[in-house]
């Protein structure tokens, strides 16, 4: 045996599941196809939950000091969210994924786990033991299991010949990294009488400290093939019939053209094969979402395989994997086009669309309207059902960053490990049995017993029959 997990793809996802398993101690090889790491910004926001989740692993401030990074403002289809903000402790940043990836490889660097680059794979063959990859450079690695994170046109979806039903995309807009002379910089989401729009927020600085933005843009007749290049007279056009003479390309950095397809595999999970992020759902990148849901799919993912490595996760705990995070991935996919038809993402002018974003937009300024979207796109309202525990409703969701004493509990989680937090000291017994895999904290402090997962989701809070049933469930059998 090579390694115990192979993971391919070395973007966010690759790269934040890489870090899970050595959190969690387990021997992980990580490939990518590419000679070297993209420099393209490519997503360009952070959600709350996902903050959390680095913050959790101490890589939050790291990450926050590599630049000016924007507090953003949260909408759904460009209609603003305002009583929204300050509500979550980690606020929606403008972080590129290239500087996330850039922090992430050097990261894993420092702890001795590098990217094989130059690794494009060709074949994948699995038994009941274990998984083995044949790359176009002839190496071949083999594993316990291997884990996909090899993008929207995934090689090992290919070659599991997995089911990625869907909806195909119909047309294209553009995506670009830009600078841009802007009279009014607060500007995001505009529209004009055609059905032409753009859409634009801030990226931060390049390396002159000069602003950047990501601008979208689209509209009737602006839906070319995918490998017809954006050229800047293009861009410049389509800022002049929407903006006039208010804004301006001062330069184009990058530019891609993005579609409306939006596909879900059908399992996440294939034997000793798993597949994550692009590689498990597309859709368009609206709120960065899809970089999102893909680190969490990472999150979510990683201590379980740890669990299966180590020898004590319970029987069906890997299966709890596509049980929790195919829902996510759904809801994304619906909240996404949702959003592309309220936004009129076609350019269709159809009156009908018209009338329904008004009336979602007079809705949406409701203040409960306003926190079930926000819980819905900062991540901070994803729930994973636990039977048995419905009367409890702390959980399922991820577990508040309480002060215990001198430390937070995401800084206790920085091990891998699960919490159990026993504020009046009731526990210490039933504890010591998962000793192996479970601290027990929180004695002589305020708030209610909890047990929480390593991934940072609250599993049990105080039930009548104690915290065994849980650490059994999630944890295994006790040594």
């Amino acid at each position: 045996m090579d390694t115990d997990v192979l993971v391919v793809g070395a973007g966010p996802t690759g790269m934040t599941l890489a870090n899970e398993l050595r959190v969690a101690g387990v021997a992980t090889v990580l490939v990518d196809k590419l000679p070297q790491r993209s420099e393209l910004s490519r997503a360009g926001g952070v959600q709350s939950r996902t903050q959390e989740a680095f913050d959790q692993r101490g890589l939050l401030e790291p990450l926050l000091a590599t630049g000016d990074h924007p507090v953003g403002s949260a909408h759904f289809a460009g209609i603003p969210l305002p009583l929204t903000r300050g509500r979550h402790r980690l606020p929606w940043r403008s972080i590129p994924q290239v500087v996330i990836e850039g922090l992430l490889e050097q990261h894993l660097a420092a702890h001795d786990i590098h990217v094989r680059r130059d690794h494009e794979l060709v074949d994948l063959a699995q038994d009941e033991n274990d998984v083995t990859a044949t790359f176009a450079n002839g190496a071949r690695v083999r594993g316990r299991y291997l884990v996909a994170a090899d993008g929207a046109h995934s090689t090992v979806r290919s070659l599991l010949r997995a089911e990625f039903p869907g909806q195909a995309g119909t047309v294209t807009a553009i995506a670009a990294d830009v600078r841009l002379r802007c009279d009014d910089q607060a500007m995001t989401h505009s529209w004009n009488a055609d059905g032409h729009w753009a859409h634009m927020f801030p990226l931060g600085t390049d390396p002159q400290g000069r602003p950047l933005r990501r601008l979208a843009m689209g509209g009737p007749g602006r839906s070319l093939p995918r490998d017809v290049p954006v050229t800047e007279d293009e861009i410049r056009n389509g800022l002049r019939n929407i903006f006039g003479s208010r804004v301006e390309l001062l330069e184009l950095r990058y530019a891609r053209r993005i579609t409306n397809a939006a596909r879900q595999v059908a399992q996440y999970r294939h034997g000793r094969v798993f597949l994550t992020g692009d590689a498990a759902h597309v859709h368009l990148p609206l709120g960065a979402q899809g970089m999102n849901t893909g680190i969490q799919d990472a999150l979510n993912l990683g201590w379980k395989l740890g669990a299966a490595v180590h020898g004590w996760a319970p029987d069906d705990l890997l299966d709890t994997y596509h049980g929790e995070r195919h829902p996510v991935g759904a809801a994304v996919l619906r909240n996404v086009q949702a959003q592309s038809l309220l936004m009129d993402w076609e350019g269709t002018r159809d009156p009908s669309v018209a009338a329904a974003r008004e009336l979602f937009a007079t809705m949406a300024q409701l203040r409960d309207v306003q926190y079930q979207l926000d819980d819905m796109l900062s991540g901070m309202g994803i729930r994973y059902p636990m039977p048995g525990t419905e009367d409890q409703p702390l959980v399922g969701l991820p577990s508040p960053d309480l002060r215990l004493g001198p430390v937070r509990l995401h800084e206790l989680l920085r091990s891998g490990r699960g919490i159990l937090l026993d504020p009046a000291d009731r526990f210490a017994k039933v504890a010591a049995l998962w000793s192996d895999r479970v601290d027990r904290t929180g004695q002589g402090t305020d708030g209610r017993p909890m047990l929480i997962r390593p991934d940072g989701y609250v599993c049990w809070a105080g039930g009548p029959d104690g915290p065994e049933p849980a650490l059994g469930h999630w944890f295994g059998e006790p040594r």
